[in-house]
Formats: C-alpha cells, structure tokens, sequence
C-alpha cells in the first residue's frame, strides 16, 4: 500500500508517502487522483469513498497503523463495528477516520508469542483467549459510537455457538489458554468472570447467565438457534394469514377407515414404503404378512392402527413434556418392528436427508421444547398441525420415521378440532419436498402453507367411500402417479368433479 514512485501505475487506493508526494500531487491537479481520507487516495473517480474503503480495508489499516494489534470486538467480529469503528492495540493515540470506518487504537500489551498471530499486511490478530479476555472488560456506548467490546449476551452467544460447533472441549481448552493469558495482559478479573460463565454453560457451576440459549443450556436443554429462526418465519405467516377452517365431513365407519387407510397408505409410500393398495389392504385390513418384507408391512400396518384410533388422534400436547411423551409413544409404535431404528427413543447419532442436516441429538429435546412455545401461541387447528408437523419434520428427533410421526402429530391437531385431515399423495411428493425445502434453506414459508393447503381441500373434496370406489376416484385424480409420470403426461393433482358442497 506504499507503492514507489515509478512509471508503473498506482494501486486503486494507496496511502502517499515522501516519495509520492509530488506525483499525488500532480496527479491531483491532473484530475487522476483524488482523495478520499488522511494521506489516502484513489485513481478511482467513480465508485464511492465507502466503497472504496470496503474492498481495501484491511490494506488501508496495515498502511496506517502498521504493526497494530486487531482487538476488542474487531477480534472476535473480523469487521467493523455498526457504526464503522475497527478497534486496535497500537502507539497512535488519535482515532482515524476514513468513509464509513473509523480505526480507534488504545494502548495494550504488545502481540503475545505464541498465541496472537500474523494477520494481512503485517497486522495481527488477538488470539481467541485474548480476544475473549478483553471483551469481558466492560465499556460504554455514548454518542451513537460503538461499544470497544461486546455485551454480555453477545458473548454468551458466542460461547453457546462454540459448543454447538466443537462440543464442550473446546470450551475448556479456550479456559485453558485464557489462564494462561490472563497475568500477561493483566487480565486476572476478566478470567474470573470468563470461567464463570464457562463453568454456567457447561453445567459445573452455578451463575447467572443472561441469554435465553445460556439459560437453556444450564438448565440442561441447550437448543439450535437457527431452527427457532425458521420456526419464527412459519409462526409469522401462519399468525398473518386469514383463519382456515374445514371441518370434516360426516363419514360411515368404513368411509372413515377408507380414510384412515389412504393416510397411513401415502404417508408410508412417501418414505419409500412402497406396496400396491391391494396389498396394502391385505395387510392392513386382514393382517396379511408378506414374508420378504415382514418390516415394511408393520410400518404401513402400525401407521394405519394410529391414525385409524379416534382416541390416540384425539390427544393433543398441552405441555412440553406431553409434547416428548406423545412423540415417544408413537414412534414406538410405528417403529416397533425395527428394533435397529430404537423405537420411541431419540437419536443419538445426527441425520441428514440431501444438503439438509438436522438438529444435533444434544439440542433434540429443548429445540422442541422452545419450540413449543410458538406452537401454543397460534390460534386455529390448521395453524397449529402445519406448525407442528414443521417443527417435528425440522428437528428430526428419531433415527428414521420421522416423516410419517411429523404427519400423525398434524392430523391428530385436526381430528382433534373436528377439521379435515392433510394427506400428501404420491403425485404431490415433490411438491411437498420441495416447500419443506423452501423453509429450511431459505426461510420461505409460503410454499410449505401452499401444498398443506391444497393437500387439505383435496381430502374435503374426495368422497372417501368404499376402498374400491376411493381407489378410483384417486386414480381419476393422479394421486398415485409418480411425479416425473405426472410431468411426462402434462398433468398434476386434481380435485374431483363435483366438489361436497362446503369444499372451498
């Protein structure tokens, strides 16, 4: 960022020196270069100063504060603070500013051997223990300018991440090098308050933290923060969203068997669990075994016992801890005959599906109990089963069944208020998919509200009759076509003609 003076061109931004003085001058008054901050300039006449100064930053810091050490916040935020302060260890005693930046030094102990590090252009870096170690030293925010170190929920978060990232030794080891550390920078009191909150969120001290996710993990239910983002995002646009109600229609015994059958029958194809409805029915209905998958059969067998059971899908979580109950005992149940996928116990090991890992089996428990808050809060049935069946499909909570128990803990929400089920048919999958997509990787609910909704009126426009008469009803209405078959025809999920009045 000094560059000499020679015929090659000058950087974009440059800091002058002795040596360029008069050629910045010159060109200064040829209309080549123009200043943007003290001793900076540019021979770029049309981007902004700020932008500028962005795209060089740390260039420019090395330049005019060479040797500085980057602490405080800046070490720990690698950028500057809101109101553009980059703070930093070094022998000037005047603040600098530059568009949208302004460095503030302080005086300090020098880069520590062996723990801080080199950084760009001859700068260094606080190590992460002094990093830590300076920011548990208070400071004030006044005049709209930035506090030199973070909050103490800020830091509490920071920790909470660490552990969620690289588990709890590498909390102890951050300890470790801070103890270290601490008689170097004078830092003694800061440790003191360091360890405390280390010891609060690894559960080996009693002290109050001051964080919801702090509080959380002390009290042994640590949660993953980003789920709760996406949770947030869902509850937002169902609380926005105008009331639906779709009661169910008056059915016989064996038109709600029917139904029953077709829930259990879609559910379980949608995870790969795939017979013909003929066979399915064997299985269901006369407790026909086929011997060459004997597991597969209890799944659709054991999903069909639930959602056919008004009593059991009458039950609803009025508590967290009915929430945990309810989810344990019917997956024990759907999953009984795979004692390899441990029934009704929460996975110990993380699962992923695609580009999509779900919550950490530590966070599992209080994921959904935070999560329940939001759930309890929502006003309608139909709010609470598309929350709900989020919430459980987000987390994962199991080795496998997942989506079929997310499904049941939907339409237990709506048979309990007397409205209509939600059935993903086969032709609706990627559909389906593809909105949980949306809302895990992009925050975007309104597709996932979209399928559940269509998904919802198709049930209350089909007749649900005898098994025979609803098999071709849906045949009628591609519900067992494959996606790509759907594509190949040019056609979709229909409703059928003529709608049961009420249908809307």
């Amino acid at each position: 960022m000094h560059p000499k003076s020679s015929d090659s061109a000058l950087p974009e931004v440059f800091v002058s020196t002795t040596e360029l003085s008069r050629r910045v001058s010159q060109g200064i008054k040829d209309g080549a270069l123009r200043p943007i901050g003290p001793k900076v300039y540019t021979r770029n006449l049309r981007d902004p100063p700020e932008l500028l100064v962005k795209r060089h930053l740390w260039q420019l810091v090395s330049a005019l504060v060479p040797g500085a050490l980057i602490a405080d916040r800046t070490a720990l935020e690698i950028k500057p603070a809101p109101d553009g302060s980059i703070f930093v260890v070094s022998d000037r005693k005047r603040d600098l500013e530059l568009p949208g930046v302004v460095i503030r030094p302080r005086r300090g102990a020098p880069p520590q051997a062996g723990h801080d590090q080199p950084f760009t252009g001859g700068l260094y870096l606080s190590s992460e223990a002094r990093a830590y170690l300076d920011n548990m030293a208070p400071s004030r925010s006044y005049g709209g300018r930035a506090r030199r170190t973070l909050t103490r929920a800020e830091l509490e978060t920071r920790l909470d991440d660490k552990i969620r990232s690289h588990g709890a030794p590498a909390l102890n080891k951050l300890r470790d090098l801070a103890r270290q550390l601490a008689p170097q920078l004078g830092r003694e009191a800061e440790l003191r308050e360091l360890e405390r909150i280390i010891a609060a969120l690894l559960g080996t001290h009693e002290a109050r933290l001051v964080t919801p996710r702090g509080r959380a993990r002390q009290a042994g239910a640590p949660y993953d923060p980003d789920r709760i983002h996406l949770l947030e995002a869902l509850h937002r646009e169902l609380r926005a969203g105008a009331p639906v109600t779709r009661l169910a229609h008056e059915r016989d015994p064996e038109g709600r068997a029917t139904l029953a059958f077709f829930e259990a029958y879609f559910s379980n194809f949608i995870e790969g669990t795939r017979f013909s409805v003929d066979e399915a029915a064997e299985i269901v209905f006369h407790n026909i075994i086929p011997g060459q998958r004997p597991e597969d059969a209890h799944d659709i067998a054991e999903t069909w016992r639930i959602v056919s059971d008004p009593v059991e899908m009458a039950r609803t979580p009025a508590t967290p801890a009915e929430l945990l109950e309810l989810l344990r005992a019917r997956h024990a149940t759907v999953m009984g005959a795979r004692p390899d996928k441990h029934p009704g116990v929460f996975k110990t090991a993380t699962n992923q599906a695609g580009s999509t890992v779900f919550v950490a089996p530590e966070l599992v428990q209080g994921t959904l109990i935070q999560g329940f808050d939001l759930y309890r809060s929502l006003d309608t049935p139909f709010a609470r089963a598309v929350y709900l069946m989020f919430l459980v499909a987000e987390v994962h909570p199991f080795t496998d069944g997942n989506g079929r128990i997310s499904r049941i803990m939907m339409n237990a929400e709506l048979l309990a208020a007397g409205e209509e089920r939600i059935i993903i048919p086969t032709v609706l999958r990627d559909s389906y998919i593809s909105s949980l997509k949306a809302l895990s990787h992009r925050a975007d609910p309104r597709p996932f509200i979209r399928v559940i909704t269509f998904a919802q009126r198709w049930v209350a426009a089909i007749p649900w009759a005898s098994l025979a008469t609803t098999t071709a009803v849906l045949t009628s209405c591609h519900a067992f076509l494959e996606s790509q078959e759907a594509e190949d025809q040019g056609v979709g999920l229909r409703l059928p003609d003529g709608l049961p009045p009420g249908v809307a």
